[in-house]
């Protein structure tokens, strides 16, 4: 099927006619026309498994962000453009242009309602996955910034503030995932680097102090507080978990316990003591194994991934130590780069949830070949395709490229 689409380059074309956001009198609007030249390009279905592969990738796409459904990856731009690119061999298979910039850019794609939803500076736009087509366009007044996008059952929920952030202000927005109209919106109270999350028809958020709350993911009405005295300077989640930690951005020497939080009345349970480190990052699989990154409190470049087993309250692993950046889940592993000095430096590794890096046999950790895109210098980000593709995929940001690899 050959369909129209703009050329993807070193600078994006501009798109016109988008909605304002606001209240349910502001509905979105959407539109596929872009001013400027357009070439002609061939769009296949692509069947079969997923393929190694390399690709370049554009400035504003380097300096973006990527995520991956279990059909192709998505890259959002710096200036709120959306790519998508095949996952048979990463060439560009239809691109929804932006006309925002900032200095990075949230990203969701949400396999579940054929959305990718890419919010930039004040412009939040989503494309239609299965089309590549623009599906609606929102806009906040001046001065407002999107900082975290979440999705649920047919809702994103985009967290907006301030730009700069001050600590007051901020609002999470309800709009339908499949044209872009207004739900709710709530003010709520939010720190810079907190997450959002949604599932079980709920959303949380976190003020970065002691309170995490959750609102029912239809109505915004609020269902849950975590109770006072529980300190979640830090909130971690994944795979339906909520774990609050010490906070990255501490400058003390001692941090509050690690407490894992029931969803659904947000009342701590019984929760692995963490070591006397600074939580730094953390990613939690399906089954519950939360793998934490914790560093000295005065370097936070020098640390070690721990991993606990949340369901039976346990340590499973210590020490394997390289860089914070680049973590992730995928087919039962833990997946992250190697250290960036040593003989295995520039490879990604898989290490075994369950066995850790001392595992054996089957259970033993894994590396891939050195590539150009997984050197240290390269700054590389993983990202993960959603279900059992058997790839991962590396986003080289200094010189901008894409590679798709076997999952070691």
């Amino acid at each position: 099927m050959k369909r129209r689409i703009v050329a993807v380059g070193a600078a994006l074309l501009v798109l016109t006619g988008c909605a304002a956001s606001g209240g349910p009198k502001s509905p979105a609007v959407s539109s596929s026309r872009a001013s400027g030249p357009t070439v002609e390009t061939t769009s296949t279905s692509v069947s079969g498994p997923w393929r190694a592969w390399t690709a370049s990738l554009t400035r504003p796409e380097a300096h973006g962000s990527c995520g991956a459904t279990a059909h192709q990856v998505v890259c959002a731009t710096d200036t709120g453009a959306l790519v998508g690119r095949s996952r048979a061999d990463g060439r560009v298979t239809w691109t929804v242009p932006g006309d925002a910039h900032a200095k990075t850019a949230q990203l969701l794609v949400d396999a579940a309602d054929e959305r990718a939803v890419a919010g930039v500076a004040g412009v939040l736009r989503a494309a239609d996955l299965r089309t590549g087509e623009q599906a609606w366009t929102r806009r906040l007044p001046t001065g407002r910034a999107y900082v975290a996008l979440a999705a649920t059952d047919g809702i994103v929920y985009a967290l907006h503030a301030p730009d700069p952030f001050v600590r007051t202000g901020a609002v999470l927005d309800a709009v339908r995932a499949s044209d872009g109209t207004p739900l709710w919106h709530r003010n709520v109270t939010w720190s810079t680097g907190e997450p959002l999350a949604a599932f079980r028809g709920r959303v949380y958020t976190a003020d970065g102090i002691t309170r995490v709350t959750a609102r029912d993911a239809r109505t915004g009405a609020t269902v849950a507080t975590s109770p006072a005295g529980v300190e979640c300077p830090h909130l971690v989640t994944g795979g339906h978990y909520l774990v609050c930690t010490g906070s990255p951005f501490s400058a003390g020497d001692t941090f509050p316990p690690m407490r894992r939080l029931d969803p659904a009345t947000l009342k701590p349970l019984p929760t692995p003591r963490n070591t006397i480190d600074k939580p730094v990052q953390g990613v939690i699989s399906g089954d519950g194994v939360l793998v934490l990154y914790e560093a000295g409190a005065e370097d936070t470049g020098a640390g070690d991934w721990y991993a606990y087993d949340l369901e039976h309250d346990r340590r499973l692993w210590s020490t394997y130590a390289t860089r914070t950046d680049g973590a992730d889940v995928a087919g039962g592993r833990f997946v992250t780069f190697t250290p960036g000095n040593g003989t295995t430096r520039g490879r990604v590794i898989t290490i075994d949830l369950h066995a850790g890096p001392q595992g054996t046999g089957s259970a033993a950790p894994r590396l891939s070949a050195a590539y150009a895109q997984t050197r240290d210098g390269e700054h590389p980000v993983l990202v993960v395709p959603a279900g059992d593709t058997g790839h991962v995929v590396v986003m080289a940001r200094t010189h901008g490229s894409l590679r798709s690899l076997p999952l070691p």
